[in-house]
Formats: C-alpha cells, structure tokens, sequence
C-alpha cells in the first residue's frame, strides 16, 4: 500500500490498483466509477472497463490511453454498478468494489481462483447481513401503495450512479414516474448501453410543467441532506416522502444510514456473510483487506483458519 494506493510488483510490471493519481510506468487498473475510485489525472496506461470509461467521461474524467484488454489480465464482473470489476493477473485477485447477489439487471460476481486475494470490506461486520431482494421489493412496494392510497407522493433515494438505476428497475413499473435531473442524465447513459430502464421526466421539466402538482407520484433522486434545497421545497409544496436505500440503514451505531423517513437495507456492496463466502471460494492462501472494517474481517478471517491481514504500507512486500 503505497500514499497513492495499492502497487503491486510482479514479473517486472508495476501494476497500480485504484491509484488516485496514475502512474506514467505502470500499468493503472481503474475498477469502476464511483468517484472515490477514479484517479485525478492521466498518465500512463489505464486499464478499465468501457463502461467505466464513457461514465467517468460523463462524470468530468476523461481517459487517456485507455484500454479494455491487456495481455495476462482477466477483468472479472464484479457485481457492483454497470462496468465495475475486479483484476486477475498473475494469481492475484483485486475485487475492486463487490457484490454477489444479483440486484435487477446486476448479476453477482463469480469469484475466480486466486492465491492473493485483495478485497474490500465494506460491510466486514456480522451485523451487516442484508435482506433478500425479493423481500426489500415487496416491502416497499406495499409501503409506495399504502402512501399512494392517501395521495402522497414519495422519492425513492439511494446513489446517483448504482443505487438508483437498481431503484428505476425495480420500482419504475409506479406512475407517473419522475427523476431528479442528475439521474436521469446517469440513467440515458445505462440505456445507451443496452440496459433496460423505463423513461420518466426530469423534475426540472415536470416542475416546471405543472405535473408534480397532480399528485401522487414516484421519484427516483440521488441520496442527500434532508436539509438540501431540493428535499426541503419537495417536502413543503408536495408533502412528498423520502425513502432511502443504503447498507448503513439497519446498523443503530450509524446515523447516516437513516436521513430519510423511511430507511431500508439495501448496498450495492456484499454483506458479511457473502465477504466470507466470496473469500472462501476464492481458494486464496493469503487474504489482504482494504477498505472498511479491515482490521475485524481480517481477525474474522484468521479465527476461520484464514491467512489475512489489513493491507498497510508496511505491509506491500509480503506479496509482491
């Protein structure tokens, strides 16, 4: 682990994974786009998913020497937005972000094979263990149709980019459909890609337009303050709602999770029991965690029988 992320060294090659500055003489493995994981600048080789690369550009980054393909690198679907994945190379496995279960048009990772697995740990807790997908969409769908039947309007909330394209799937079959002006920019870029999302109007336009006075309605807006501008003015003219989707939702130690008036589990990530799961089909014999509550997981892991340790600077030579 390196100030600028993890390097690692093999056969000759520096390969920088999720660096936040690329490297001119190596190789620089971008997982996904979550802005916590793109780099700052260009240089060098990036090595990324098409996906990753248009949504990055979308996002303000645009990649230079970009490349899909490179000889003896294996870019694994990770399950965790629309292009994420993890890196194969030279027994290595980097998980990047990671999700098993499938979630609407996301599919689980399959885990490969690896002797050296890097991975997050989000969620490395035993208290975070999410609900079914079939079980969260049934809830909230009786609690849209209870709130419907008073005439209330109701704003689904979870991340721009993930989040609330899995909420648009599940979720878009509600009418009038409507979607803060950011998301529905995120989502025309998923359409472009072929993934199948119902269309709705921008609330800039449907505000503007009188609609969201005929009420109820779903809308479908990135996760924010209630004390934002947007919440508040939805709140006071329309008396709408807020249900938000996030992973932090069930844990009581972690406020955050909760900002909404409603708040259900739901993470783009893998929950505590997958963590174990994805490591103990990976075969690895040593285990590196990042990201998260490393330390826990890691000790979790060893109790197991596991070799694992947090990944700190101090701690690159043992792999590389």
């Amino acid at each position: 682990m390196t100030k600028n992320g993890i390097l690692c060294q093999t056969n000759g090659r520096r390969v920088y994974l999720d660096p936040k500055n690329t490297d001119d003489t190596g190789i620089n493995f971008v997982s996904h786009a979550h802005s916590d994981h793109l780099p700052s600048k260009n240089g060098g080789t990036i090595l990324a998913s098409l996906e990753t690369s248009e949504i990055a550009n979308l996002r303000g980054f645009k990649m230079q020497n970009h490349v899909q393909n490179l000889d003896s690198f294996s870019l694994i679907d990770s399950g965790h937005i629309l292009g994420a994945k993890g890196l194969l190379f030279d027994d290595i496995f980097y998980t990047g972000d990671i999700c098993t279960r499938d979630r609407g048009f996301l599919k689980g990772a399959k885990i490969p094979k690896c002797k050296t697995l890097i991975t997050e740990c989000t969620f490395g807790l035993p208290e975070f263990v999410f609900p079914k997908i079939e079980d969260t969409q049934k809830h909230v769908n009786e609690l849209i149709s209870d709130l419907y039947g008073k005439g209330i309007p109701v704003i689904l909330m979870g991340y721009q980019l993930g989040k609330a394209q899995t909420l648009t799937q599940i979720f878009g079959h509600w009418g009038p459909l409507y979607f803060h002006d950011s998301v529905k920019q995120m989502n025309l870029l998923h359409q472009k890609f072929g993934i199948s999302l119902n269309d709705g109007i921008g609330h800039t336009e449907a505000q503007r337009s009188g609609l969201l006075d005929k009420k109820p309605w779903v809308m479908i807006a990135p996760m924010m303050s209630s004390k934002s501008a947007f919440l508040q003015e939805m709140k006071s003219k329309y008396n709408a709602v807020t249900v938000g989707f996030s992973g932090w939702a069930q844990s009581p130690r972690f406020a955050f999770g909760r900002r909404t008036d409603y708040s259900i589990p739901m993470s783009d990530h893998c929950d505590f029991n997958e963590l174990v799961d994805m490591v103990v089909k990976s075969g690895a014999e040593q285990v590196y965690t990042i990201h998260g509550f490393v330390e826990e997981f890691a000790e979790h892991l060893r109790k197991m029988g596991i070799s694992a340790q947090p990944l700190r600077e101090d701690s690159l030579d043992d792999f590389i």
